[in-house]
C-alpha cells in the first residue's frame, strides 16, 4: 500500500474551528485533537503535538501507517464541506484550515 506521508516527507490536514466558547485544533491524518480557550493557543499547541509525533514516529522507526491514520468520519466530513465552501453546521466557527508540510530535519 502506498502511503501518503513516509518518515521522510509529507503533510498534514489541519482544522482549527470554536465550539460555544471551546476551541479544538485537530490534525486529521494524525487523529490529533488539542481544545483550548483560544484560537492561537489551540494553533500553537497542534503545532508543539504534531511536531512531538513526527520526530517521535522517526526515531522509533515506525511505520508509515502511523502518519496515515483513518481520519475519524465527522472531521473527514467537516474538511469536504470547508474544501467544498458548503456551509458549515452551527455551532461551528471555522477559524482556518488547509494542508501543512512536516518538517524533517
Amino acid at each position: 500500500m502506498k502511503h501518503k506521508n513516509t518518515l521522510e516527507k509529507g503533510s498534514v490536514r489541519t482544522i482549527i474551528y470554536q465550539e460555544g466558547k471551546s476551541w479544538f485544533g485537530v490534525a486529521l491524518e494524525f487523529n490529533i485533537v488539542e481544545t483550548g480557550t483560544s484560537a492561537k493557543g489551540v494553533m500553537a499547541m497542534l503545532d508543539e503535538a504534531i511536531n512531538g509525533y513526527v520526530t517521535s514516529a522517526r526515531k522509533a522507526k515506525l511505520r508509515p501507517h502511523v502518519l496515515n491514520q483513518i481520519v475519524d468520519s465527522e472531521y473527514e466530513s467537516l474538511w469536504k464541506k470547508l474544501e467544498g465552501k458548503k456551509t458549515i453546521p452551527s455551532p461551528i466557527k471555522v477559524h482556518s484550515f488547509g494542508e501543512h508540510s512536516l518538517s524533517f530535519a
